[in-house]
């Protein structure tokens, strides 16, 4: 069977925190996810999406530094991990974690680009194809801040092929660079502002139903606001917010319009139009009084619909005054008209 190509996707997101109970509580509620020990490794938590796994939460080894904050490790495919950790060596990167497999994951290391941010490669033994959209509760973004974007463009493009697809001009914000391949958008790299804190980082954008209403659910459980909600080029909405732990996490929905709103509209007219019908019916209530003679007076009102209604009325009243009488009371209809 052939391998699935995932060079140069981001396969797999690996939340580093120091309160993992509390993590699994935040982005369960938030993101919709299933929270699953790792048969392998029940110390390890798998978030599973409709679709299946998207990604996991650990706690920050305890040989690492106290002042090392919660953060999202993003890992890129490669099918050659030890090929690329020596690129990225070559082309200012450095290394963090040597090559080396992990039964059930695959062969994975974790690097460093030239401006400090933190990124991992995998070359993973259960890879999918890649789907065409981003369903619920999968990433559909990926962005860098950086001190460069444009070097940071270049040491990745050769390490995985990316293309610059676009780029725009955000005033004294810089220009943000969208990178892809093949003409598919997998992110964005852009400078970072002097108020994000701390060193160039990987930023992930989970997929949700309503983005408004996960950045307003990630504050009153905890969060903090990065980034109130705002309205993106490909008609979506996005919003960053700081997790309870101290990561930085995104959401990105896409606004979808209704369409079907404007031809209801001839529908409920013609509706309005038929209710005027009964009305040729209410005409016809005097044939209490006389149902078998009253039937051809109501066939001519029907017919002459233009007929003045005080006409009518006049008509009814003799009705009901002189029942006994039809015969006379049709012969004055026909003077009348």
């Amino acid at each position: 069977m052939e391998a699935v190509d995932v060079r140069g996707r981001f396969v797999w997101h690996q939340l580093m925190t120091r309160d993992v109970p509390g993590a699994k509580k935040f982005y369960s509620r938030l993101v919709g996810w299933k929270t699953l020990p790792w048969p392998l490794d029940p110390s390890y938590t798998v978030c599973h999406a409709d679709g299946g796994p998207v990604a996991g939460i650990m706690e920050i080894p305890s040989d690492l530094p106290a002042e090392v904050p919660s953060h999202w490790l993003q890992y890129i495919g490669t099918r050659d991990v030890d090929g690329i950790a020596e690129a990225a060596v070559r082309t200012g990167g450095s290394i963090v974690k040597a090559p080396s497999d992990m039964q059930g994951a695959g062969r994975y290391a974790v690097l460093k680009d030239p401006q400090g941010a933190l990124f991992a490669i995998i070359d993973p033994e259960n890879a999918k194809p890649e789907a065409t959209a981003p369903a619920l509760g999968t990433f559909s973004w990926h962005e860098l801040a950086t001190s460069d974007n444009e070097a940071a463009f270049t040491f990745y493009s050769g390490l995985f092929g990316w293309d610059a697809l676009a780029r725009m001009d955000m005033g004294p914000m810089g220009v943000y660079l969208i990178f892809g391949e093949k003409g598919v958008q997998r992110g964005g790299m852009c400078l970072k502002t002097p108020e994000n804190p701390g060193p160039p980082s990987w930023l992930p954008y989970a997929f949700v139903t309503n983005a408004d209403e996960g950045f307003r659910l990630a504050l009153s459980t905890g969060a903090k606001e990065i980034l109130a909600p705002m309205d993106v080029p490909d008609g979506g909405r996005i919003a960053n917010v700081i997790d309870p732990s101290g990561a930085a996490f995104a959401v990105h929905s896409q606004v979808v319009v209704p369409k079907a709103e404007a031809p209801a509209k001839p529908k409920a007219a013609a509706k309005v139009k038929t209710k005027t019908k009964p009305k040729a019916k209410a005409k016809a209530k005097p044939k209490k009084s006389a149902p078998a003679r009253k039937k051809a007076p109501a066939r001519k009102k029907a017919a002459s619909k233009v007929a003045k209604k005080s006409v009518t009325k006049k008509v009814m009243k003799k009705a009901t005054k002189k029942k006994s009488a039809p015969r006379k009371k049709a012969k004055a209809v026909r003077r009348k008209k």
